[in-house]
């Protein structure tokens, strides 16, 4: 048997078998009963490729005229939320036009990601604070909710590394000449060695 169909194999089972990674994802349902919205001080901490969940209001059977709440979804500036109005730099992000909807409440879902893949996506740095504001409906019985969204932390995907040249030696051989940064490889143990010739000589049988 020739050993490089059993060698890909081997290499590749660990990802074939490996569990999905799923990432975060942080609901919000969005209405003036939600008792997090009532000290206006309603705030989210989240990472890079996290999920945002916005439910809006759902309503089940018939509502009065006037009761049902709806509203216009913006992303605002520091300004727009302590005042929690719609400033001119304000970023349209959805509208909660359906409280009836038949198949239970309308979700909105904000992917936090650095880079958007559409137009109409928008981008989010690590360490900065977003606002959300919702503008109530003229028709609407609700009133303006505000959500403060923290992104604390960087995603898996590494940064791209740029080397920089230093002026340290070059390495003579010992450890504590290396560079920083640098590791140096051990040599071979014999021990390691006697143990992987059995493995190599089933891989050719």
């Amino acid at each position: 048997m020739r050993p490089a169909p059993l060698l890909g194999l081997l290499l590749w089972a660990p990802l074939l078998w490996a569990p999905p990674v799923r990432s975060p994802r942080h609901s919000v349902h969005w209405n003036s009963s939600n008792p997090r919205f009532l000290r206006d001080d309603y705030a989210i901490q989240v990472a890079i490729n996290d999920y945002l969940d916005i439910y809006c209001p759902h309503y089940e059977g018939s509502v009065p005229a006037g009761r049902a709440e709806t509203f216009t979804l913006f992303m605002v500036d520091r300004e727009g939320y302590h005042g929690c109005y719609e400033t001119p730099g304000a970023f349209k992000r959805w509208e909660c036009n359906k409280p009836q909807a038949p198949f239970g409440p309308v979700r909105f879902s904000e992917k936090i990601q650095r880079f958007a893949p559409f137009p109409l996506g928008f981008e989010f740095q690590p360490g900065e604070t977003y606002y959300y504001i919702s503008v109530p409906s003229p028709e609407s019985a609700g009133r303006c909710l505000k959500l403060r969204v923290s992104v604390c932390c960087r995603g898996t995907t590494p940064e791209p590394v740029t080397e920089v040249p230093n002026s340290q030696p070059r390495w003579r051989g010992g450890p504590e000449d290396a560079e920083p940064g640098r590791s140096i490889a051990a040599p071979p143990q014999p021990h390691a060695l006697c143990l992987a010739l059995p493995l190599l000589a089933l891989l050719w049988m």
